[in-house]
């Protein structure tokens, strides 16, 4: 499980750039910093590859650790710059200490300290000479992994905003699908066909109504989040049309503090949920559908009384999945969904304003 969560963070299997890059470095930097050769003093050894190769390994190892830790301590794309200025601090200080603690250990118990660099080099110059390979190392390391996580990262957000788009398309459709089928224009048709005799007036105010549900359908087709008052607002339009055609078997209790009305939403949501317990549930006179609608720890809550009817109608299910994988794909917070034997709850995160 650890090295899985270790593998997750680094975006791709390491093993051979570690196996190859290690031994590598190991051998240039003597080279490099020290100025050793194979063909005159002081002559490059087994034992001075050994002791870089430790040091080099130990760097390389610890800068690993040091990136896994940064990208789990601030996992979002806004806090880059606070993760890189945090893990560039914390990986250049665990390299001179490694650098400088291993190499005044291994090269005295390695008794390599003779003949480590050419003449005329100071303590103070094998110092920096050390440190200035060890930073070589670690800059190299952070730029592997960080080229892999950028571009790893890129390539996710692509997807992300690819699954977002077709998401939204899915629930464009499925909002459609919901009120321009067959049934909901005949019934409220017939709605509309009871009420014109009796009370011209109110036919009239249902047929705006209805307009303005399916005006506000067409407004939001491009939206990602819209504020939670525009969304109770075309809901109220929504619920104009329910009651009107179920009366007092149909009951709602909309109970949103004005604090919250900014708030964001996916659009049509609302909608979507209301649909779902109309089509699920029995609502008669006896048996009315009671549904409530409130705020909780930062959620907004839909809840109605479970009382399922025999018949099997056409699930939303879909659109409720819908509404789960926008979420999570633009938050990372779940929708949550509970049915007891009494109620189903579905509960949305409300994104601050």
């Amino acid at each position: 499980m650890f090295s899985q969560t270790i593998s997750n963070k680094i975006g791709f299997n390491d093993k051979w750039v570690m196996l190859l890059g290690v031994p590598i470095m190991a051998f240039l930097i003597p080279i490099v910093f020290f100025d050793i050769r194979f063909q005159q003093a002081p002559y490059y050894t087994l034992k001075m590859f050994l002791v870089t190769m430790v040091i080099t390994g130990a760097n390389w190892i610890g800068s690993r650790f040091i990136m896994v830790w940064a990208r789990t301590k601030y996992p979002h794309f806004e806090e880059i710059k606070k993760r890189l200025t945090v893990q560039s601090i914390a990986i250049f200080l665990y390299a001179i200490v490694v650098t400088n603690v291993l190499g005044f250990l291994l090269r005295g118990y390695c008794e390599v300290g003779e003949g480590w660099h050419r003449p005329g080099f100071t303590l103070i110059d094998v110092l920096i000479n050390s440190n200035d390979a060890a930073f070589f190392c670690t800059l190299t390391v952070v730029a592997i992994y960080e080229s892999k996580y950028y571009i790893n990262e890129l390539k996710h957000s692509v997807e992300e905003k690819e699954l977002l788009k077709r998401a939204s398309l899915q629930a464009q459709l499925n909002a459609l699908k919901t009120q321009v089928n067959p049934h909901f224009l005949f019934n409220n048709l017939n709605t509309l066909c009871s009420i014109i005799p009796d009370d011209p007036k109110s036919a009239v105010n249902f047929v705006q109504q209805l307009s303005k549900v399916y005006r506000h359908i067409l407004e939001v087709k491009d939206a990602t989040f819209i504020p939670l008052r525009e969304e109770l607002g075309v809901l109220r339009s929504y619920v104009f049309l329910l009651k009107t055609r179920f009366g007092e078997s149909f009951q709602i209790d909309i109970s949103v503090p004005d604090a919250e009305l900014e708030d964001k939403i996916v659009p049509l949501s609302l909608q979507l949920l209301l649909e779902n317990a109309i089509n699920h549930n029995i609502a008669s006179s006896d048996k009315p559908l009671k549904i409530e609608i409130y705020t909780q720890n930062g959620n907004l809550v839909v809840t109605n009384n479970l009382q399922k009817k025999n018949q099997v109608i056409e699930s939303t299910g879909i659109g409720l999945d819908n509404i789960r994988n926008r979420y999570k794909i633009l938050t990372g917070k779940p929708v949550l969904v509970n049915e007891s034997d009494n109620d189903f709850t579905v509960s949305i995160p409300l994104i601050d304003n």
